[in-house]
């Protein structure tokens, strides 16, 4: 099994295309910073993430899933302790991934990674 290498574009800056704010140069209103989020948060759907919540200014965005902890420890008492080495291993493996998206007022957006759990 080959670790899960994460694509470059996810390490790139999450700006919108060029030409996204229309012709003028001028910092964008409070409907095209939201337009950009918005923007922003179809590309993370798009690569896996999953909207956590969501406000006018603000998107948190997890990937990943928690490990059920209590399924797992009734089917380790249900395998005679067997099913343990399972859940070690999926505890270790499996990552929840968090980052919150904000658009400053230049419009660019700002995303704030979360220590991973």
């Amino acid at each position: 099994m080959n670790p899960r290498k994460v694509p470059a574009r996810w390490a790139e800056p999450l700006q919108p295309p060029p030409g996204y704010f229309g012709a003028e140069d001028s910092p964008p209103d409070e409907t095209r910073r939201r337009l950009v989020l918005d923007w922003a948060v179809n590309q993370r759907i798009a690569s896996g993430w999953h909207v956590e919540s969501r406000s006018e200014t603000q998107a948190v965005m997890v990937r990943g899933e928690p490990v059920n902890h209590v399924l797992h420890a009734i089917l380790s008492l249900v395998t005679c302790f067997l099913w343990v080495v399972v859940w070690a291993v999926l505890t270790v493996v499996n990552r929840v991934e968090r980052v919150a998206l904000t658009v400053d007022a230049q419009g660019h957006v700002v995303a704030v990674h979360a220590p991973r759990s």
